[in-house]
């Protein structure tokens, strides 16, 4: 997030898009309400009619997959009408004149063919969001797990560049993270590209920077493999070992048994974590790790602040913190540096190394949480980012392309299924679905299905019903919803015994390679068991 939760009550505007954010990010949900309550407009472009739709004053219900042609409608309204802040454009932003003539492609006309949007609804919300400033846009997955999702946040970052709201409170471009420490794992360098604090692995100085400060020799500067990647690469042989932590791909991969049998083919296969899950099940090795509550350490949450975890009851059995068990595997592997007796001394390693992080300790954070960029102990801490200039400089107006998704819908598929969470459970129910009081409110997967659907399929709500694509097939009871709309049925992922990723493509974005989650074709059919 380039801005703060706590801002959120300064914007005159609220676009949120590609997120159900009171499932989701309940606490932000409940900002966003607050803030609209106390006057702000508020913009809700989503596909499925979720709960934030009733406090909005525009909602945009455009078809799944058709963001960027939403955005770059909006983008085409605002320049047409001459609503871009033009100071903030001249002073930092680069390559406008090739954004405005990538926008011929995207008249209304065009657009609402495409989105299913009606034109004077795309034209009002470009108006509202362009004249009520700060105005602050939200996303999440729904913006990013698409095969062209990298477009998406170009797109969102074009038209936020556009009527200058970016560095400033109430605004900003604000992706939701999928869970409580993604951008903390993110920050450290929990990707294939990168050393903690986003420090390139392609770059030899900052090799020799680790492997100085690490006390090792480190592999060649190129970047390694996404996580979709290596499944592929474990699946073709290439890949015989994997080390698994909290993750549980079983039910989270794209094309699931696909993963499955990528898992199967590895020689050693290690999983910790803190619960038996479905991976676990496939594993040579399980290392059992403490639950968030056993263990002290840091989250570093969706607004880049890091936050001090506090152990609140002893482990219980054989389980052991991940960095206690992390070291003991680097010991015994015969490595330098996995010493250490404590976690704050780990974060102090982090500070040593990484720029964004450099003046934060837990002396500091014993105070209370800290955002970065905090590079030095007598910094306070970044509330807002790009408050002056851009990272890279300018910011750069990106042309784009509106690209359809990899699997429309066709006569033996006629349906859209796109996935997403409730509100109570959390990833794939490793810890929630042992908590008698949610699954109370919710036992069992639930296909989402409109009314017009229904009818055609002759399916009634409660009924159980086979959810079929080209990669695999799962049962669900239906429910009968004007929530999502006609030809879209919607799924979480977060029950085994409708493992819903075995039905999703492994479609993948070009450049961040994440898959098309929320875009593939199926068909419903009613079971034996309810005719």
């Amino acid at each position: 997030m380039t801005n703060s939760i706590g801002d959120i009550k300064d914007a005159a505007c609220i676009f949120a898009i590609g997120t159900n954010t009171t499932e989701a990010h309940p606490v932000i949900g409940f900002e966003i309400k607050k803030t609209v309550r106390h006057g702000a407009k508020l913009i809700v472009a989503n596909p499925r009619e979720i709960e934030l739709v009733r406090h909005a004053d525009i909602y945009l219900q455009h078809h799944p997959g058709s963001d960027v042609a939403l955005l770059m409608g909006m983008c085409r309204v605002i320049v047409d009408e001459g609503l871009l802040n033009e100071g903030f454009i001249n002073e930092r932003c680069e390559n406008l004149d090739a954004f405005k003539e990538s926008l011929p492609y995207f008249d209304l006309d065009t657009v609402a063919k495409i989105t299913g949007v009606p034109k004077d609804k795309i034209i009002q919300a470009a108006r509202m969001y362009a004249t009520h400033s700060p105005a602050a846009l939200f996303y999440a997955m729904g913006i990013t797990q698409h095969s062209h999702g990298t477009d998406n946040v170009i797109a969102v970052a074009n038209l936020a560049m556009l009527t200058g709201n970016i560095g400033k409170p109430g605004s900003g471009v604000n992706p939701l993270r999928g869970q409580n420490n993604v951008q903390g794992a993110c920050d450290m360098g929990a990707l294939p590209n990168v050393y903690p604090g986003y420090q390139a692995v392609t770059s030899e100085p900052v090799k020799g920077k680790f492997e100085a400060g690490w006390s090792c020799s480190l592999p060649p500067t190129r970047a390694g493999l996404t996580l979709t990647d290596m499944f592929e690469a474990a699946y073709n042989g290439q890949i015989k070992a994997m080390y698994i932590m909290g993750e549980n791909p079983v039910l989270t991969e794209p094309e699931a048994k696909h993963a499955i049998q990528a898992l199967q083919r590895l020689e050693l296969l290690i999983v910790q974590d803190c619960f038996p899950t479905e991976t676990t099940r496939l594993a040579h090795i399980v290392l059992p790790s403490t639950t968030f509550a056993e263990k002290e350490g840091t989250f570093t949450n969706t607004e880049r602040r890091v936050q001090r975890v506090r152990k609140a009851v002893e482990p219980v059995g054989n389980a052991r913190t991940d960095w206690w068990i992390i070291g003991q595997v680097g010991q015994r592997m015969g490595s330098n540096g996995f010493d250490f007796t404590n976690p704050s001394q780990i974060m102090d390693e982090i500070a040593r190394l990484t720029p964004s992080y450099g003046g934060i300790s837990y002396r500091r954070l014993e105070k209370g949480g800290l955002q970065w960029p905090c590079p030095t102990e007598e910094h306070t801490g970044t509330a807002i980012l790009h408050t002056e200039i851009f990272t890279r400089g300018k910011g750069h107006f990106v042309p784009l392309e509106y690209r359809p998704s990899a699997e429309p819908p066709d006569e033996d598929y006629p349906l859209v299924l796109t996935t997403g969470r409730s509100l109570f459970h959390y990833h794939t129910g490793t810890m929630s679905r042992k908590v008698k009081g949610l699954n109370a409110f919710h036992s069992e997967e639930l296909a989402e299905i409109n009314p017009r659907d229904a009818a055609a399929f002759s399916i009634a709500d409660g009924d159980t019903v086979r959810v079929v694509s080209r990669r695999g097939e799962v049962t669900a009871r239906a429910k009968i919803t004007e929530v999502s709309p006609v030809g879209v049925v919607f799924m979480t992922f977060h029950f085994a015994e409708s493992p819903t990723n075995q039905l999703t493509i492994p479609a993948l974005d070009p450049v961040a390679k994440i898959p098309e989650f929320k875009v593939c074709a199926i068909r419903i059919e009613k079971t034996a068991a309810s005719s």
